[in-house]
């Protein structure tokens, strides 16, 4: 019997529609959570997906990293799952599961045999509707030093960790989300009062921001029951009235240096884009990868292949609820000046946005987009996985059934429209360019 991941990809390869498809229903409890069932008797797991619509962009300033810190704090236990419980009873069943916190939205997924999905809609729960009557200071002091520690680990600890938090303070204005990591900062995290992270979580945390995705071997009706009688007790909430606000547009190009403990230089430019499924975003997502996506790009090909001056370059359009922005990375040859991957760079823009990519690039850059949506669908929970995706596209289209539009609207792309993005957005003086460079030798006192 062919696998649902065959499948997909022999439709992908068809008429272009209907296209690829995930079978789901959908209902909603009457506390407000969205669930989304997917049956899949493959093989005898179940990925349970819950995705919160809250990430660093619902956060102000000042009040940086909460919805980061709620990451950890979701596993440190609650009213009747004591903590390091709900690890030992996924592991227990041979599962899996994680969380994960990203600019617009958090995530935590289990991944288990379906004979475990109860105890996994058993955490979810506890998590949604039974975390704060457990959380108290020695809790938040505990995992705010957590935080802060894989802040140092991850970031300034590490070669040009912290250059990505500069080009995002340079790309963004200070008033708008996406200006911070969603980390937080040292100062915020300390000054996060437990009456500050309970309001946040009493906000953001209830079945009404909530998404429930299942998918695998499972049997519906049954699955229906287990989710109402776990999720069903918790109060209802209403999604958050929440503000979207608008980033002020670069007027200038913005040069900037930072020195860092690293053996080679590293340049980055970003510029604003279009925000998830906008126009403008599939044609510069395509553009990415005819500049930057692989070894037959133009960047990579002249760069790393032709002229040796850089030993990698990679790009991509990150597409965002709020705003996207569109990021080129270049690692030069040691001996090479950042400026001279830059004028290359620019060059290459401009060839693009006066000629368009060929026939054969934008071919090339469609199948790769599609081959990463459909690999990806393999699994049925964890990062990625197809319960993941429906989560995903239920919130950023409201329709957890997109999978076949997205793919046709990257199919209908035309040469002319990345052409045009190209010319549209990528101008040199609207854009940040980050150098990274070796930081100079202490001078040496005289004798």
């Amino acid at each position: 019997m062919p696998t649902l991941l065959a499948l997909l990809a022999a439709a992908a390869l068809a008429a272009p529609e209907p296209g690829p498809s995930i079978p789901y229903t959908q209902f909603r409890l009457p506390n407000g959570l969205n669930v989304i069932l997917s049956e899949d008797h493959t093989a005898p797991i179940v990925g349970v997906d819950v995705l919160y619509d809250v990430g660093s962009k619902d956060e102000r300033p000042g009040r940086t990293g909460f919805a980061h810190l709620y990451e950890h704090l979701m596993f440190q236990g609650t009213a009747h799952l004591p903590k390091g419980e709900a690890d030992r009873l996924v592991e227990a069943a041979g599962g899996s599961g994680n969380g994960a916190t990203s600019p617009d939205r958090t995530e935590y997924w289990e991944q288990v045999p379906s004979n475990a999905l109860e105890q996994a809609l058993f955490i979810q729960a506890e998590r949604m509707g039974h975390l704060l009557p457990t959380l108290d200071q020695a809790k938040l002091d505990n995992q705010r030093e957590v935080v802060r520690n894989e802040r140092r680990e991850r970031y300034e600890m590490q070669p040009y960790g912290l250059a990505w938090k500069v080009l995002l303070e340079n790309l963004w204005n200070p008033g708008f989300p996406y200006h911070w990591e969603p980390i937080g900062s040292h100062e915020d995290l300390q000054a996060a009062s437990l009456e500050d992270v309970r309001e946040f979580y009493r906000r953001w945390y209830g079945p009404g921001n909530a998404s429930l995705a299942i998918v695998g071997d499972i049997d519906p009706v049954r699955t229906r029951a287990l989710v109402e009688r776990w999720f069903g007790a918790i109060p209802r909430s209403d999604a958050p009235a929440r503000q979207a606000p608008a980033p002020i547009p670069l007027a200038a190009e913005k040069r900037v240096t930072v020195e860092d403990d690293v053996q080679l230089p590293r340049l980055y430019l970003a510029w604003q884009s279009p925000r998830e499924y906008a126009d403008g975003d599939d044609a510069l997502a395509l553009l990415a990868d005819v500049l930057a996506g692989s070894k037959s790009s133009r960047l990579v090909r002249r760069m790393v292949m032709e002229e040796r001056i850089a030993q990698s370059v990679m790009g991509g359009q990150q597409s965002q609820a709020l705003a996207g922005s569109f990021v080129l990375v270049a690692n030069p040859k040691p001996g090479v000046d950042p400026d001279r991957l830059r004028a290359v760079i620019d060059e290459e823009i401009r060839r693009i946005a006066r000629e368009g990519p060929t026939a054969e690039e934008m071919e090339r850059a469609r199948n790769r987009v599609e081959s990463q949506v459909i690999f990806g669908l393999e699994p049925v929970g964890g990062f990625g996985g197809r319960a993941a995706h429906l989560n995903e596209y239920f919130w950023e289209t409201g329709d957890p059934g997109y999978l076949s539009k997205d793919l046709a609207r990257f199919r209908a792309v035309t040469a002319e429209e990345v052409r045009a993005a190209a010319e549209k957005y990528l101008a040199t003086d609207r854009r940040v360019v980050l150098t990274v460079v070796p930081r100079a030798a202490p001078a040496q006192e005289a004798r």
